[in-house]
């Protein structure tokens, strides 16, 4: 009878104890919400270790051992969201200054650092410069837009001869991917390139607009160089000599936009046509 009183009486003792040891934890971490499942997973993981009758001292030393290992386990599951949400953060940022080290490449500036241009591949090659996609070159001293740099090589502006249409949108879709999103599921197919608004097939090669001199609507297709800054407002009534940037669009765009200008304007190429009239209209 005494056995049982004793063993009754350290039971109770024991869920005093837990008791008390759970109360002082929550006072601790002041979450009472957040470490309530906490508890919980504590009382079972010692109730599944425990077989037997144990000492009073053996069971709270059992309790704060399992208590601990816990906290430090939810310690180090915050410690890694933190982790993760700052290298989340850094990402961002580097994608950020890489879009803005791009932006800042177009500018041309003489006095960027880098290093000197690559020399050219074989010289018995043709090449048709087009300067209709400015694409950023990587250490590379920029050229003076002051001057007259048609005659120096460049290879990230320039198509072989006999290059296709399609071959430049197959390499601008390649280039223009990652900055746009839309893109990245488009097919070459779906692209279309527009030069002094007219629509050029995709099996017409640069050479042949340079052979045969031929002229769109706005400006003459066989010249692909760009002298202007295209960012600036200029006179549309008054014809130039030099080339207009040509446009990269998706179909699907032209197709919904097709009555707003300036893709009003644009019409398929046809070879027979001449525009010998310089038009804006």
């Amino acid at each position: 009878m005494q056995l049982m009183k004793k063993r009754e009486k350290e039971r109770e003792q024991l869920e005093q104890l837990k008791q008390k040891i759970a109360e002082d934890n929550m006072v601790k971490s002041n979450i009472d919400k957040k470490f309530s499942a906490h508890y919980d997973a504590v009382e079972a993981e010692l109730k599944s270790s425990t077989v037997g009758l144990v000492t009073l001292n053996d069971m709270k030393a059992k309790q704060e051992a399992l208590v601990k290992e816990r906290e430090k386990q939810l310690a180090k599951k915050e410690q890694s969201k933190e982790l993760m949400l700052k290298l989340e953060k850094q990402k961002e940022k580097k994608r950020k200054e890489e879009q803005k080290r791009k932006i800042a490449s177009l500018s041309f500036n003489p006095e960027d650092e880098g290093e000197e241009e690559e020399e050219t591949e074989d010289e018995d090659q043709d090449f048709v410069t087009f300067g209709v996609l400015d694409l950023p070159a990587k250490k590379k001293l920029g050229k003076n837009p002051d001057v007259d740099t048609s005659f120096l090589p460049d290879r990230d502006r320039e198509m072989k001869k006999g290059n296709t249409i399609q071959n430049f949108l197959q390499r601008a879709l390649e280039v223009l991917r990652k900055d746009f999103s839309e893109l990245r599921s488009a097919g070459v197919e779906q692209l279309m390139y527009i030069k002094e608004d007219l629509i050029i097939p995709h099996h017409h090669s640069f050479y042949d607009f340079i052979v045969t001199k031929a002229r769109g609507k706005s400006g003459p297709l066989f010249s692909f160089d760009v002298h202007d800054d295209i960012r600036l407002v200029n006179d549309a009534t008054v014809e130039k000599d030099e080339s207009h940037a040509g446009k990269v669009v998706l179909r699907s765009w032209y197709e919904k936009n097709k009555h707003i200008f300036p893709a009003s304007r644009w019409e398929p190429y046809d070879p027979e046509k001449k525009w010998d009239k310089y038009t804006i209209r």
